[in-house]
């Protein structure tokens, strides 16, 4: 710092210490604010009290009210409020449950509801049952209107109809008057996920009023978190619904909402690996959803909030019944898939198009294959992956062929790159090409065969995060081949990798990176493109951050896998005869190069072109 600018700081340090001297209160000045300090907490504080004593006053004279209220005015106070419906504000909750092998279902009188379902097959990842929910954190009804008023089934006391409940039927009923009544009906199904739910009703037609010719149905959910690796689960998570007569849509992954002007067939509340599905037989009219996903920070035991609100239509008359099934179960493919016509196995995202393709109609046939005969699922994924590497050998030992060519002629490239600088690449570039063209050699011939691999790859990345099948299965030191594995847990957590180390994933980068090198030194391509190079090595240690919090069983396909091919590679390369290769080649280019029928085309085209340029200039 020079001596000006020395000079100039500490000027200005006097004119602000002299400003603040200038404009310092004094000590009347100080007092006087203290003064009004105090008093200004004084009035606060007296204001607080007077609060208090006016709520005191306010609660006592409330009370007295009450007290002094007759209890038939009262009366006439809920009657003229819920009318017919008075008696079924009040009265104490009663639980009952129905269970069968699979499902165990608890209901509630108040609301006539289902208020929670376990599946006893499945525990989550602190190995306690799975419940897809329980009490406040599910919320279902139907609004109508009565006495000009709007009212909800969910706030009214139904009682059990005895006479018309079993072992696997309940039916809660509302009873509003000689022979008129509400009645929810549900039956639990025999070794299913299925249980089916009827509306009832019967001469209600003077006493319920729909609107706008159908009754509103509200379902809030909140889902809970059941497996170890949270924002994996968030994004297999979700609101689906199917349009009557049409296809499968979603909300998942992040909030949104979606309003609807056409009829549905079913929506879904959806985690990753369970559903809870309302189906109507029929159809709901016209609706909106509502998906509110917590930040993955939150650490909260609930994942997201689905709400729904939906209308069934109505057409009204004495005696009405709308009858509706609720799926509560795993998102297991082939369960799904017996349901026909519902389109249910779409819950699961096997992936668009072609992937979608290869999963449902050779991967997901071959693992249900192998999964009937062998119980490890780690020896299940290696066979699968065998059968995979196998059919694609044609393609493999195609690849490697196009790749010794290329090798062969490393030399001659090295020549060309000699003879013509570097800073003329076009022309580097057409003298290669031309070397390629008269020995007959692709320079795409090891890319495309590859390039017919990548739909499985694509397919498999799909088919393992949704393969319920996986779910708590371990294998080797992985505990659940459907989420992360870890050999080490960090104490700290590292932006886009996470808190922990999985040795799958390490492995699977480890073996990309030898496959990688195998390649590069197998092509001339990298004296041409060297930032290629980096970009190849690059792609292994990308995988090492995407996969860290992937499922396991990924991990360990895209190692096996790549491991297997590896192997090929080394098998193919002891019986190929490189020599020859380079013989064939070189005999290639001796001899006079055929022009193809389109390139004579295009060089009789560009004659003509010559020539009419010529004759303007005559």
């Amino acid at each position: 710092m020079d001596k000006n600018s020395v000079t100039g700081m500490i000027l200005i340090a006097l004119i602000l210490g002299l400003f603040w001297w200038m404009n310092k209160p004094s000590e009347q000045e100080l007092e006087a604010i203290k003064l009004r300090r105090d008093s200004i907490a004084t009035v606060q504080a007296v204001e607080t009290q007077k609060a208090a004593i006016q709520a005191e006053v306010n609660s006592a004279a409330l009370a007295a009210q009450v007290e002094s209220t007759p209890d038939t005015t009262l009366e006439k106070q809920k009657i003229d409020k819920f009318g017919i419906f008075a008696d079924a504000v009040e009265g104490e909750n009663q639980f009952y449950t129905l269970e069968n092998k699979l499902l165990k279902v608890k209901f509630s009188s108040q609301g006539g509801k289902i208020y929670s379902v376990e599946l006893k097959n499945y525990t989550n990842f602190n190995d306690e049952p799975v419940v897809l929910f329980d009490g406040d954190k599910n919320v279902f009804g139907f609004n109508f209107f009565h006495n000009n008023r709007i009212l909800n089934t969910n706030n009214l006391n139904f009682t059990v109809d005895k006479e018309a409940s079993t072992d696997s039927t309940i039916r809660f009923k509302l009873e509003l008057g000689t022979d008129q009544f509400m009645a929810f009906e549900y039956k639990l199904l025999p070794n299913m996920h299925m249980v089916n739910f009827n509306i009832v009703q019967n001469n209600v037609d003077d006493i319920i009023q729909s609107n706008r010719g159908g009754f509103d149905l509200d379902w809030k959910m909140d889902v809970i978190a059941q497996e170890k690796g949270r924002s994996f689960e968030i994004q297999y998570s979700g609101v689906y619904f199917k349009y009557d007569q049409d296809v499968v849509d979603e909300i998942s992954g992040k909030s949104g909402d979606e309003d609807f002007r056409t009829p549905l067939k079913w929506i879904a509340f959806k985690d990753q690996f369970f559903s809870s599905i309302l189906i109507a037989k029929d159809k709901f009219s016209a609706g909106k959803v509502n998906l509110n996903v917590y930040p993955e920070e939150d650490n909260s035991p609930i994942l997201s909030t689905n709400t729904a609100s939906l209308v069934i239509p109505h057409a009204g008359g004495m005696q009405n019944e709308k009858a509706f099934q609720f799926y509560f179960g795993p998102n297991k493919y082939k369960t799904l898939k017996k349901f026909k016509g519902l389109d249910l196995e779409e819950l699961i995202d096997l992936g668009w198009g072609i992937f979608g393709w290869i999963n449902r109609f050779a991967i997901i046939p071959i693992f249900n294959w192998l999964e009937g005969g062998i119980a490890n699922y780690g020896l299940i994924i290696l066979l699968l992956t065998l059968i995979i590497k196998l059919a694609l050998f044609p393609l493999t030992y195609k690849s490697y062929m196009s790749t010794a060519k290329m090798k062969v002629l490393k030399p001659q490239i090295e020549e060309i790159n000699k003879k013509i600088p570097a800073d003329k690449a076009m022309e580097r570039q057409k003298a290669t090409m031309a070397l390629y063209g008269k020995a007959g050699v692709s320079p795409l011939g090891g890319c495309l065969p590859m390039m017919l691999q990548m739909p499985i790859l694509f397919a498999m990345f799909r088919f393992f995060p949704a393969s319920i099948e996986l779910r708590h299965e371990s294998f080797l030191w992985a505990s659940d081949l459907s989420s992360y594995d870890s050999i080490w847990d960090l104490p700290f957590t590292i932006p886009f990798y996470g808190a922990h180390v999985s040795l799958f994933t390490l492995l699977m980068g480890v073996t990309n990176i030898v496959y990688t090198k195998m390649n590069q030194e197998m092509t001339a391509s990298t004296s041409q493109m060297p930032g290629m190079k980096a970009m190849m090595y690059m792609m292994p240690v990308m995988f090492l951050v995407f996969f860290n919090n992937y499922a396991s069983g990924l991990s360990y396909y895209y190692f096996v896998s790549t491991l297997i091919t590896i192997l090929q590679t080394l098998l193919i390369r002891r019986f190929v005869d490189e020599k020859a290769i380079l013989a064939k080649l070189t005999a290639n280019q001796k001899k006079p190069k055929k022009k193809s029928g389109f390139q004579a085309r295009i060089e009789e085209m560009s004659k003509q072109q010559q020539l009419q340029q010529k004759n303007k200039k005559k």
